[in-house]
Formats: C-alpha cells, sequence, structure tokens
C-alpha cells in the first residue's frame, strides 16, 4: 500500500513539474497588430499599430500598401511602438485629388506621428515609401533617430534620370484621362508588370494572396489616380530634392538594395544625401526585398533598429 501511495504521489509530482516546466518555456504570445484611422492636416489615414517602445514607422511603397509589412511587425513590435501607415491615396487611407509631393505625404505622416506623441522615430522606406522617408527626415531631421531607405531611388539626386528615363520605366509617364481608362477594370494585369518584372524570379516574387489583396485595394474608386499622381509629381520631387540634399544629413542610414533592382545606385544617392552610411546589396533579389529575400532583410532590419548608437 506505501509503495502504492508513493507511486502515486511520485507521478502526480512529475506532472505538475511538467506543467509547470510547460508554462515556463511557452514561447510568448506575437504582438497583437491594430487597425487605426487619424484625421490629421485634413487628411484621414489608416495604419497599423503594434507593441511598445522607441516608435518606428514603416512606409510602403507603389504596387502595395501597408500590409506588405506584416511580416516584420512583430519582430519589431517585440520592443518598439511600430506605426504602419497607408500613405495618402493609398489603401484604406484618403484619396485626395492633390498633394503627392513627398514633401507634402512626409508631412501627413509627421502630423500622424505628432497626434500620437511619438518621440523621436526611427523611418523605413521601401520604393515610393523610401522617397518619403528622406523627405521626412530632410524636414524634420532632429525627429528622426535613423533611417532606412529600401530599393528605388531619390529623384533630384545625382545622375537620377538615368533611372528615370529608362525605357523600360514607361510606367512613371504613364498617368492621365487614357491610362485611368486603359487600367480600370485591369487593375491586376497592370500590377502584374511591376510584381513580375522587377522581381528577380516572378514565381518568388510577391504571393498570390497579397496580388489578390492589392489588385482590390487599388480597384477602390480613386485609387489609380491618387497612385498616378505620385509619379507625375516626379518633377516636382525633383526640384525639392535637390534643395534639401543640399544640407546633408548625419543620422544613420541604412540602404538596403537589390542586385537584381537598383543595384549600388541607390547607396550612391545615400552618400550624397548622409554623412553616415551603411550599404548593403541584397544577393539574388530583385525590387521585392521583403518577399524575395525575408531571411536576409528582416534580420538586417531588426539588427540596425535595434543598435545602439
Amino acid at each position: 500500500m506505501k509503495n502504492s501511495m508513493r507511486a502515486l504521489l511520485t507521478a502526480a509530482a512529475i506532472l505538475i513539474l511538467s506543467l509547470t516546466t510547460a508554462t515556463i518555456v511557452r514561447p510568448q504570445a506575437r504582438p497583437a497588430i491594430q487597425d487605426r484611422f487619424a484625421s490629421v492636416g485634413g487628411v484621414r489615414l489608416h495604419y497599423l499599430i503594434a507593441g511598445k517602445g522607441d516608435p518606428v514607422i514603416l512606409l510602403h511603397g507603389y504596387a502595395q500598401n501597408s500590409r506588405m509589412w506584416r511580416p516584420l511587425i512583430p519582430e519589431l513590435a517585440k520592443t518598439h511602438t511600430v506605426i504602419a501607415p497607408d500613405l495618402r491615396g493609398f489603401g484604406q487611407s484618403a484619396k485626395p485629388s492633390d498633394g503627392y509631393t513627398k514633401k507634402a505625404m512626409a508631412q501627413d505622416i509627421h502630423a500622424l506621428a505628432t497626434s500620437l506623441g511619438l518621440g523621436k522615430q526611427i523611418v523605413v522606406g521601401h520604393d515610393i515609401g523610401l522617397m518619403v522617408a528622406y523627405a521626412y527626415a530632410a524636414q524634420f531631421p532632429t525627429e528622426v533617430d535613423r533611417i532606412v531607405l529600401m530599393d528605388a531611388f531619390l529623384p533630384g539626386v545625382g545622375d537620377w534620370t538615368t533611372v528615370w528615363l529608362l525605357r523600360d520605366l514607361w510606367h512613371f509617364h504613364f498617368y492621365g484621362v487614357t491610362p485611368l481608362k486603359l487600367v480600370s477594370g485591369r487593375e491586376r494585369i497592370y500590377f502584374e508588370h511591376f510584381w513580375n518584372d522587377f522581381a528577380a524570379d516572378p514565381k518568388h516574387s510577391v504571393p498570390e494572396a497579397d496580388r489578390r489583396f492589392y489588385a482590390s485595394a487599388y480597384a477602390q474608386p480613386g485609387a489609380m489616380r491618387a497612385g498616378f499622381e505620385v509619379f507625375r509629381a516626379f518633377e516636382q520631387d525633383a526640384k525639392d530634392f535637390a534643395e534639401l540634399a543640399q544640407t546633408k544629413l548625419t543620422m544613420p542610414m541604412l540602404v538596403l538594395t537589390g542586385e537584381k533592382a537598383s543595384g549600388n545606385f541607390l547607396i550612391e544617392q545615400a552618400h550624397l544625401v548622409d554623412s553616415n552610411v551603411e550599404g548593403v546589396v541584397i544577393k539574388g533579389s530583385g525590387h521585392w526585398l521583403m518577399e524575395e529575400a525575408p531571411q536576409q532583410v528582416i534580420p538586417a532590419l531588426v539588427a540596425f533598429i535595434n543598435k545602439s548608437q
């Protein structure tokens, strides 16, 4: 009887220990990503927010919206407050008729940051988002701790027209009434050019579920017109950036580019606008860095953002 009781108590102790250990080693829950809206500067902006800590602002590019950052947000939200807005004209944000210079779009984001009471921020931008990120840092340098530019170019900086006027980049000049009529109802066909032709391998580019999501988002009333206005503004952006670049930034800047996309060009431009640049060419990747090379890109972003100055 004593042996049976001893065995029963031993088994109970082992069970309790196992349950306690399982509780201890259970993985921490991923930070929840919330959808929010804010009206700032007369524009209603949609944004994703997660985590607590020093703020990080993530700015998306063309043919996408804030959804592109979802794989990265949980990693950064472990130690930061992460904000990923839909830029003016994109996603669930308002689509006004004007205001698509990158200086103006950066002012939208600054108004959002101010409304949220954010302290000094880290700003990350991909594609059109990197232009907005640079315009943000150049206009509000004392409020930016560090900045990341991801694969595209800066209008008006260095020999930028060799990119803007390349024969296969017709889409930079594709706007107006006729292009809108041509694309209406064919948004998915139009965006396949970007998702496929800008990738190192179209089969390892933007995933199908994301393609459906983005095509639907850009099919909203006013969305394609707004997207085209982003390109129409490039000439003014070039004038603005040429002026802004006269005062070099000094905050740390990480530049990530795709080997099969902008290569060293954006890194060379970055050195013209910032005195503290780290450039990394992502081997084997095209333009869609987050989708084509997440194993290289996400750790590089997390390391740079978490690095102590």
